[in-house]
This record gives structure tokens, C-alpha cells and sequence, in this order.
């Protein structure tokens, strides 16, 4: 067997409904992979979905954690991959979607990080609509999160060097992401190609807190940019900056 090209993690809480299709996304890639699943103590159907790829995955334990991006930080530093990245158990890879991402960076030693295209893929409806994604542009991220997070990938490199996700973050540890990588390393590198698919359902942290999700993602703007476009005022929820007014 060739040696791992890519670390994977895929974090999970009670998503046995979903956890198939994401770990059956990454073993169909053709780039090598270390597969790393961390569960929070699930007590529905995840602990007999992972047995049932027992000879694909590295490692995996389940047990109750410190939350996501802890979750994603021990499972990253399980692996010995020159990339990185992680998939939440709700979402999945498009084929060939992860050797796409690995090729480019392969290609593009400039690049810490590189992301793709993907689709929100709506499960009320089984419609799928492409993510509002652009080439990488400081006054653009700012503006919103240009990055789909499943369809990143990361050198281990730079992961090590800025140390991870923040673990005190609980919705926007990505978006803290992409900004700690660029004001350090430079650009990500854009891919203009699908590679990966997020999940939309009643139950996903964006929708079910979508206050705590626009207060951490204006933190970050403020913290990096150095003000908060207008954008973010007028376009998020009246209640939710009405509320934090008086918080």
C-alpha cells in the first residue's frame, strides 16, 4: 500500500444517518488516505456504521470529547499525511473531489491551502445548489466566507504551524481558519472545479445557532480585518444583532 497522501478526520455526534455516505465518499477517492473518525459518544447507529469500515479507517475512538475543533485537532495529529483536511460526518466528497484538491497543491508549492467549488445539497427537497464560492480576495472574505470547508485541503506544514483550529470556537473555527492561514502564509489557492457536497438539514449547527454563528463570525472579521463591513449588519437576522445589542 502507498503511503498516505492526505490525513482525513471526520468528527461525528449521533450523524449514524449520514456517516455512511461521507466515509464511503473518501475511501472511493483514488489519492491515498489515513482516515481518522472521531465520535462524541454516539448512542444511535454510528458505532455499527464505522465497524462496517473497520479495514478502511486508521484509528477511531468514541467516547465524549471537548467538542468539534478538539475532535478535529486530535485526529489531524493521529496522522503523518503532508496534507490535511476534515469532512464533517454530514457532508461528503464528489469522486475524484479529494485527488483534485491533493494534484493542485502537489502542482502548486506556493499555495498553504487550497479550496474547490461545492454544492449545498438540500435534503428536504434532494435539490442541490452550488455554495457561493470566489477566488481568494482579502476584501472579499471579509465581506463573507468565501471558503466551502469540505472542499479544503490543508499542508500539514501549515496546520502544525498556526496549531490547529481554535478550539474555542464552536461554529466558526473555519472561517478563523482561513484567516489565520492567509494573514501567515499568503493566499489559499482557488480550484475552479466541484469536489465535495455540504449537507443541508434541520439539524445543523448553522441553522440551529445562528446567533452564536454570526456573533464568532463578526469576532473574526473585526479580529483580522479590522472592522466589519456593513454587509454583515444588514444581511443577518434582525434578531440576532438586536439581541446582542443588550447581551
Amino acid at each position: 500500500m502507498n503511503d498516505p497522501f492526505v490525513t482525513i478526520v471526520v468528527p461525528s455526534f449521533n450523524q449514524g444517518n449520514y456517516l455512511n455516505t461521507s466515509l464511503k465518499s473518501v475511501i472511493e477517492q483514488r489519492v491515498p488516505t489515513e482516515l481518522f473518525v472521531m465520535d462524541g459518544g454516539s448512542s444511535d447507529c454510528s458505532l455499527t456504521v464505522i465497524q462496517n469500515y473497520n479495514n478502511f479507517i486508521s484509528e477511531w475512538r468514541s467516547y465524549p470529547d471537548e467538542g468539534q475543533a478538539a475532535a478535529i485537532n486530535e485526529g489531524v495529529a493521529m496522522g503523518n499525511a503532508p496534507y490535511v483536511c476534515w469532512l464533517n460526518s454530514d457532508d461528503w466528497f464528489l469522486p475524484n473531489g479529494l485527488d483534485k484538491l491533493a494534484n493542485f497543491l502537489d502542482a502548486n508549492p506556493q499555495y498553504p491551502a487550497v479550496y474547490g467549488r461545492s454544492y449545498n445539497y438540500f435534503e428536504k427537497s434532494g435539490m442541490f445548489k452550488p455554495v457561493w464560492i470566489e477566488p481568494f480576495s482579502e476584501q472579499r472574505l471579509a465581506v463573507r466566507c468565501i471558503i466551502s470547508q469540505p472542499a479544503t485541503l490543508i499542508r500539514r506544514s501549515v496546520w502544525e504551524a498556526i496549531g490547529g483550529v481554535d478550539t474555542s470556537l464552536h461554529m466558526s473555527m473555519d472561517y478563523d481558519l482561513w484567516w489565520r492561514i492567509y494573514k501567515r502564509f499568503g493566499p489559499l489557492g482557488f480550484l475552479d472545479d466541484y469536489v465535495a457536497v455540504n449537507r443541508e438539514h434541520d439539524h445543523t449547527k448553522t441553522r440551529l445557532n445562528r446567533r452564536l454563528h454570526y456573533k464568532e463570525s463578526m469576532a473574526i472579521v473585526r479580529k483580522y480585518y479590522g472592522s466589519t463591513p456593513l454587509k454583515w449588519w444588514l444581511f443577518q437576522p434582525y434578531s440576532v444583532w438586536y439581541k446582542s445589542l443588550f447581551k
